[in-house]
């Protein structure tokens, strides 16, 4: 080293601190990069994305062959400073050297490189995996070595190297990555994918057509009324039962009641054959499963039903769709706004046997929904009596008046959101 000059070795340590920025740089790049982008990438056969998923195939054997080629460099660099410094200050210069050393190597070969390595992830690493890949061949043994004592102590720890982390993203965190990416997808897409994502968190019960409203035909009426009320019938599909809906026949489809007055063939009996299955489905089934069931089955409705048979309420797969797409304007149910109405004086009259799920996303109210359905269920459960009108309480923090109530059920109630707002201002 005596015959060096020091020129040369200000040179050699330059050339060494720049080879120290670019592992640390490559060991950041390679890190930071988004495994989903890189997948699509190798998807598209992009060269630098195959090399670099490669090398994080086996990230033990990356980070040992980065921190080899970093850790020796560094020692160099090391020496050759304390050369330096000695020079200049003696025996003194070998502390001196390691203190501007170390601040040197922490804003050119640390910080800096490692700061746009984060920012550039994909530019960085790309380019590194040319040279980091022919590395890896030439200091395999020695990479092989430092594996596999590291390995032994993971072991005693109970870590295998295969068991490496495989990225996938769970539920809140994909709606995450929904929710923050308006620049790239509109709002209306972005509601639809958190809709489906909320798929397994509703289930049947919580958009189900309730029991007391479902609307069916009695087959031992009177022929003529059964005509008529089939002529009247908003709907397609029609459920058909005796004496009560819960000795349900089946469900007859409009189409083939059609069919049948066409060919002068409309008769009970002609009905009653005409009538389809009905389709059931176990209450508690979450709405993603239900979808998968319906596409199976080929159906597009079914009775909800509890553990003991008894018919809970109605869905159809247009139910379903709407939690995802929204409201159809073909729907001959009630939307939400129809259930609640504003007063001059900021109150809301809101229809006791309206939806609270409906309700809360109509509203941005907070009701909550773990429990009853209905806004009569709601306050049922809280009172654990059947209210006179008149009377007040305070659910989830909103003032409620009940307003009317008759046949047992709660038919009215009053919110006022604005003392919410003022109560939880206190």
């Amino acid at each position: 080293m005596d015959d060096i000059s020091t020129s040369t070795l200000f040179i050699i340590l330059g050339v060494l601190i720049l080879i120290s920025g670019y592992f640390s740089g490559s060991e950041t790049g390679m890190m930071s990069v988004n495994r989903y982008r890189l997948r699509h990438l190798e998807n598209e056969k992009h060269k630098g994305a195959i090399r670099v998923s490669k090398l994080l195939s086996r990230t033990d054997r990356l980070i040992g062959l980065i921190l080899i080629g970093n850790n020796l460099v560094n020692v160099f660099a090391s020496l050759v400073a304390g050369i330096i410094f000695e020079r200049y200050f003696g025996d003194a210069g070998i502390f001196y050297a390691g203190l501007v050393l170390t601040l040197v190597i922490l804003v050119f070969a640390e910080v800096t490189p490692k700061t746009l390595a984060a920012l550039y992830p994909e530019k960085i690493a790309f380019p590194s995996s040319i040279i980091l890949t022919a590395l890896l061949k030439v200091f395999y043994p020695l990479v092989i070595i430092i594996n596999w004592i590291t390995n032994s102590f993971l072991a005693l720890l109970g870590i295998s190297p295969e068991q490496r982390e495989q990225h996938s993203l769970s539920n809140e965190e994909l709606r995450t990555v929904v929710n923050e990416s308006s620049a790239l997808i509109p709002e209306q897409d972005q509601n639809m994918l958190v809709s489906i994502l909320d798929l397994e968190k509703v289930t049947v019960e919580d958009i189900m057509i309730p029991r007391s409203e479902l609307v069916g035909i009695d087959i031992n009426e009177d022929w003529k009324k059964i005509q008529k009320q089939l002529t009247q019938s908003n709907h397609t599909r029609v459920l058909l039962y005796r004496d009560n809906i819960d000795d349900v026949v089946g469900y007859i489809h409009m189409r083939d009641a059609l069919k049948l007055l066409s060919k002068n063939q409309f008769t009970k009996a002609t009905l009653l054959r005409a009538v389809r299955e009905m389709y059931f489905i176990p209450e508690g089934t979450p709405l993603n499963v239900q979808l998968l069931k319906f596409q199976h089955a080929k159906e597009r409705l079914g009775l909800v039903v509890d553990e003991y048979g008894d018919i809970q309420g109605l869905v159809t797969l247009e139910d379903i769709l709407e939690e995802i797409v929204g409201d159809f304007t073909t729907t001959m149910e009630p939307a939400p706004s129809e259930e609640v109405h504003k007063q001059p004086d900021g109150s809301y009259l809101v229809d006791g046997s309206a939806t609270i799920r409906d309700i809360n996303k109509e509203m941005s109210w907070h009701f909550p929904t773990d429990g009853p359905k209905t806004i009569n269920g709601l306050i049922l459960e809280v009172l654990e009596e059947i209210p006179q009108a008149q009377m007040s309480l305070r659910i989830a923090g909103y003032p409620i008046e009940i307003v009317d109530t008759s046949d047992n059920m709660i038919k009215t109630i009053r919110v006022i959101p604005d003392l919410f707002v003022a109560h939880n201002a206190d």
